[in-house]
């Protein structure tokens, strides 16, 4: 089920600065704008003043005695619309169809909200879902081998065939290559950015995002105007690595970003997997070391889905990944099909589908680990 984005809804705009008191989204948003506040300076604010509007209206002196808040961030908060532009900002959310999610919001991912310094806001271009929350990420070198590219569309194809969203960078190489695949079998993927969402990084990934947020989401915490830099980069990584339950990289040199990925991961207790590669490829050096430091070795997706299958939730249940997309003839054939057996002429006759249409759709559905084949060309539901 898809939830609405927003517990409150950020149109018509009704912000207006000389009129208080304002609503605590258009504030976090404002804070977020400020430089040197952060989301962990933000959360010792929240914790002393309760929301964000009252951050905003409190004197310097007041915002001096949360720790490691000093006159320089006291007295940007206190002058804060000397600094920022709200209302233009909200408007160029506006006009480039984003939205905006606090931790207050169902669908800011619920693992995002457990690293230390969790984005004040994120915008969002594209739709974030429930679903999502079954997230692997996918990273490497920009610099990719044709092996490199091909290992991780292979991967990523299959990770989103079987229902969970691939999450990347965006970047050139095998961020690109990430999306590309999950895209390529109607999956879901994200891409977290290191800019604002009017920077395209790298350039001819245009067409790639705007496909992204069509089917899934494009997200940043970096508000409109800002460049990409040594610092915004390592931002973002945290960001793939704190939304999603493992970090795969797939090739990279030992000075590679995506390490700083899967050092996160390994930072928030998320599984690191790194593919093999050849030994003598400065591009597989970073993944072997990774691999003698202790990361799982990921030679196909049944790594990955077999711990996604026992992955120790917080809850105590071991909820379902959710169904990958399906064509209308698998969609059939699927609900055909039981946890018994059946042969191949009676999943014909059953489904009234063509023979020939359903030896496709049963491939599929094998491929997407949907259902599994046994001898004699009899199958059954495997989920």
């Amino acid at each position: 089920m898809v939830l609405p984005l927003c517990k409150l809804p950020l149109l018509p705009w009704e912000f207006s600065i000389k009129n208080k008191p304002m609503n605590p989204r258009e504030a976090l948003l404002a804070l977020n704008l400020l430089p040197e506040v952060g989301p962990v300076g933000l959360r010792r604010l929240l914790e002393k003043f309760g929301d964000a509007p009252a951050v905003l209206a409190a004197p310097a002196r007041a915002l001096m005695e949360v720790d490691r808040i000093g006159p320089k961030v006291a007295g940007l908060i206190t002058r804060w619309e000397n600094h920022v532009d709200l209302a233009g900002e909200l408007e160029r959310i506006r006009n480039f169809d984003c939205t905006l999610l606090t931790q207050e919001d169902d669908l800011y991912p619920p693992l995002l909200r457990e690293i230390y310094d969790p984005p004040i806001i994120l915008y969002v271009r594209g739709k974030l879902e429930e679903r999502d929350r079954h997230a692997i990420a996918m990273v490497g070198t920009r610099q990719s081998t044709l092996y490199g590219r091909e290992a991780c569309g292979r991967l990523a194809g299959q990770l989103a065939a079987s229902g969970i969203t691939v999450v990347s960078g965006g970047a050139r190489g095998i961020d690109t290559a990430a999306h590309e695949a999950a895209l390529r079998v109607g999956g879901r993927t994200i891409a977290v950015l290191g800019t604002g969402m009017d920077i395209v990084y790298p350039a001819e990934n245009i067409e790639l995002f705007k496909r992204i947020a069509q089917s899934g989401a494009v997200i940043t915490q970096f508000p409109f105007g800002r460049r990409g830099d040594k610092q915004s980069f390592p931002i973002r990584n945290r960001i793939v690595a704190g939304m999603t339950q493992g970090t795969v990289v797939v090739e990279a040199n030992r000075s590679s970003g995506a390490l700083i990925t899967a050092n996160f991961a390994a930072e928030y207790g998320r599984t690191v997997y790194a593919v093999p590669g050849r030994i003598d490829s400065p591009r597989s050096a970073g993944c072997h070391g990774l691999i003698k430091d202790g990361a799982q070795l990921c030679e196909s997706a049944e790594d990955v889905l077999a711990e996604f299958a026992n992955h120790n939730y917080s809850s105590n249940e071991q909820p379902e990944l959710p169904l990958p997309a399906l064509t209308p003839a698998e969609q059939t054939i699927y609900n055909v099909l039981t946890h018994e057996e059946m042969q191949q002429d009676a999943i014909i006759r059953r489904s009234e589908l063509p023979s020939a249409q359903v030896s496709v759709a049963l491939l599929q559905l094998e491929m997407k680990k949907l259902i599994q084949q046994h001898p004699g060309r009899i199958f059954t539901r495997a989920r």
